[in-house]
């Protein structure tokens, strides 16, 4: 890692959202590191994407407050990237893969500049970084979910951002996408950048992050994957029956390694 600063990426304490003035998430405290892959994990209904956006302030926060690089988002909003559910895209937007990457370097140039040569160079770079480098001028709506997916993060690459959320990143892709996606995080991490994912697969979970945060609509634990992935905590995230059959399973599955 490269100068990781010990200014957390993330230092969220007692974040409290409301819906019809009931709790989805509640008073959920959290501190995630810079130069780490973190991964947000918990069953269906916990608050997952919520929390990504309470923290990106796409919806409205009812307490808490949060710091992303020790301030307050508006004043380091150039610094994050975002790549949201893949299911919440108009994928029948006519435009080709080249002018959706491209249009990941605009939130830099403001309103009135156009994107340099420079731009549009880094644009066949991004693409390479995930093996769409073949797809620049297709059509977005033509790609598989899974390119789709990896199109979206070359986006985010062009963003040159120091920290990058991702609601869902490896949901219905194949797992050749998933080990491009998944070693594009580690390339980032490499070079000193802070991936939070949302994810749902506990399996592959304790092999991908180096950190976890177990959410249920709060926060059960999080810090290092050894320290959290422990029989304690899932009971609290995911109920004690299916915690023990998971804990067995992620058990045996290390035995094979």
């Amino acid at each position: 890692m490269k100068n990781i600063s010990k200014i957390p990426a993330l230092d969220v304490s007692h974040l409290t959202v409301l819906y019809n003035n009931n709790p989805i998430l509640a008073n959920v405290s959290v501190t995630i590191p810079q130069g780490v892959m973190c991964g947000i994990i918990g069953p269906n209904g916990a608050g997952k994407t919520t929390f990504i956006k309470a923290l990106l302030q796409l919806i409205p926060v009812a307490a808490g407050a949060i710091k992303i690089l020790g301030s307050s988002i508006k004043d380091v909003r150039n610094r994050i990237a975002y790549v949201p559910q893949r299911s919440s895209v108009d994928w029948d937007f006519p435009i080709t893969v080249f002018d959706m990457v491209l249009m990941g370097c605009y939130g830099k140039l403001g309103w009135f500049k156009r994107p340099s040569n420079a731009d549009r160079e880094k644009v066949y770079q991004s693409l390479n970084a995930v093996g769409l480098q073949d797809y620049a001028h297709k059509s977005i709506g033509t790609l598989s979910g899974g390119q789709q997916q990896r199109a979206f993060l070359a986006r985010a690459l062009m963003q040159d951002a120091h920290i990058y959320f991702l609601d869902e990143p490896l949901a219905g892709v194949d797992i050749t996408t998933e080990h491009i996606i998944i070693n594009f995080f580690k390339q980032l991490r490499d070079e000193g950048k802070t991936v939070i994912v949302v994810h749902h697969d506990l399996f592959t979970a304790s092999t991908y992050f180096d950190h976890i945060m177990l959410l249920n609509k709060r926060c059960i634990a999080w810090g290092p994957v050894e320290e959290v992935l422990m029989p304690a905590y899932l009971e609290c995230t995911y109920g004690i029956s299916f915690a023990t059959h998971m804990w067995n399973a992620m058990q045996q599955k290390r035995d094979q390694l």
